[in-house]
């Protein structure tokens, strides 16, 4: 009977990790399209469409991209919760620069 009353606290354990591991997974991403926007912004392209094509459709929603005055590219995504239905609050982001300034 003890069994029945911990698979709760087991599940609840469970989701809680797994959106740990997604926020996680996220920043990496994040920090992948940041790397992708400065090469795009260092060879003269536009940041925005190349941290867009480095992230899944499901993190372009809510896409920002920031070119800062020293060659940094600023790159923010929300954090996709488990329930499609709701949306995250919590946004992650990563920035990235090659080189000096122009």
């Amino acid at each position: 009977m003890e069994a029945v009353a911990v698979v709760p606290a087991v599940i609840l354990a469970a989701l809680i990790a797994w959106q740990l591991l997604l926020a996680g997974h996220t920043l990496w991403l994040c920090a992948n399209a940041a790397r992708a926007a400065a090469r795009a912004d260092v060879v003269g392209l536009s940041p925005g469409p190349a941290a867009r094509s480095a992230l899944p459709k499901s993190l372009e929603r809510g896409l920002s991209v920031e070119r800062s005055d020293g060659g940094r590219v600023r790159v923010e995504v929300r954090v996709p919760i488990l329930l499609h239905a709701w949306q995250s609050p919590v946004r992650v982001a990563a920035a990235a620069g090659l080189g000096g300034e122009r």
